[in-house]
């Protein structure tokens, strides 16, 4: 069985980890666990355990669409309202109780899949605690993930992304990177979601050593805290700067945005990403109208800043079957 893995946020993969499910793919989930806004942040803080929220995504992403609505339902459910409740949501809370009665981030996973009878496997990309260090071209630095959605950094270009403390890549995410046969990464921010997940000891070294081919999605738009006026190579020459290896295949949207959506997105100077990428020997460029016209509807009680769009389900799956067969 072809074994895919997956890097990257719980909401910007999302689309993908939900387009594979179903189809005979061993899928696993690797991400990133140095969140540190929302709700997330709060269990984190008042816990001590890793944070959840991305971990949580991913297996709301693999209950496939017969029979498990409600479960991708309940894992993604929001309190709105309750005194300590509001802005917490349930799949975080499930978790961090798991966590706290088996006392190991992954056994909570293993649990909470077999609870909710998913197909593939979600690995924290570390064990270790630690928070994201974001050093700017200015040579001013900013301490915690939360930090990349502060408007007031907006505009500026980063320079690089670190951790406050080394950690070491969690041995079941590297071995789901050995094994692959392709290993997708993205969508989702390039700082917070993608990139924190390179950064960790021994990944790279990983998808240097893994057979896999590599395939990036591109993202729909900048993000005006991130990849202010980033172009679509410009996010490809930093995805690779920190895999150490060229990409195999790259999926870059050439399709238009809803005018609606994008007049939305100028108000915070953010734009549709500019495709000027150019395939170098032994690299594939699949361009393609990837993007979904319909906007996404914040969830009542969350405080976290949220994209309004994202890739077509069913386009992205034509795109990605294509390249896995």
């Amino acid at each position: 069985m072809t074994k895919v893995t997956i890097i990257g946020g719980g909401t910007g993969t999302f689309v993908v980890t939900k387009a594979l499910t179903g189809y005979e793919y061993e899928l696993s989930k690797i991400v990133a666990v140095f969140d540190s806004g929302g709700s997330t942040a709060r269990l984190r803080d008042e816990f001590g355990f890793l944070p959840v929220g991305d971990m949580r995504q991913s297996l709301a992403a693999l209950a496939h669409e017969n029979g498990n609505a409600w479960i991708r339902q309940l894992l993604l459910y929001r309190f709105d309202k309750g005194a300590g409740l509001e802005g917490h949501n349930l799949g975080n809370l499930i978790l961090t109780a798991l966590q706290d009665m088996t006392g190991s981030t992954p056994q909570a996973l293993e649990v909470a899949a077999k609870i909710f009878r998913l197909k593939g496997k979600v690995f924290p990309v570390t064990l270790s605690k630690s928070d994201l260090q974001v050093t700017y071209q200015d040579g001013s630095v900013e301490i915690g993930e939360h930090r990349l959605d502060e408007m007031e950094h907006g505009g500026r270009r980063i320079k690089s992304l670190s951790l406050t403390k080394p950690c070491l890549i969690y041995s079941g995410a590297k071995q789901a990177i050995l094994d692959a046969n392709y290993i997708i990464l993205g969508p989702g921010d390039l700082y917070a979601s993608i990139l924190p997940n390179l950064v960790v000891k021994g990944a790279k070294s990983a998808i240097k050593a893994s057979p896999a081919k590599l395939v990036y999605i591109v993202n729909l738009m900048t993000r005006y805290t991130q990849t202010h006026d980033y172009t679509a190579a410009d996010h490809v020459t930093e995805i690779e700067r920190y895999l150490g290896r060229q990409l195999d295949y790259i999926l870059v949207n050439t399709g238009p945005i809803n005018p609606q959506i994008s007049k939305v997105y100028q108000k915070h100077q953010e734009y549709q990403v500019v495709d000027d990428l150019v395939a170098k020997p032994g690299q594939h460029i699949v361009h393609g109208d990837f993007a979904s016209s319909v906007p996404i509807q914040k969830t009542p009680g969350d405080q976290l800043p949220r994209a309004l769009m994202r890739h077509d389900q069913k386009k992205l799956t034509t795109a990605l079957l294509k390249i896995l067969q």
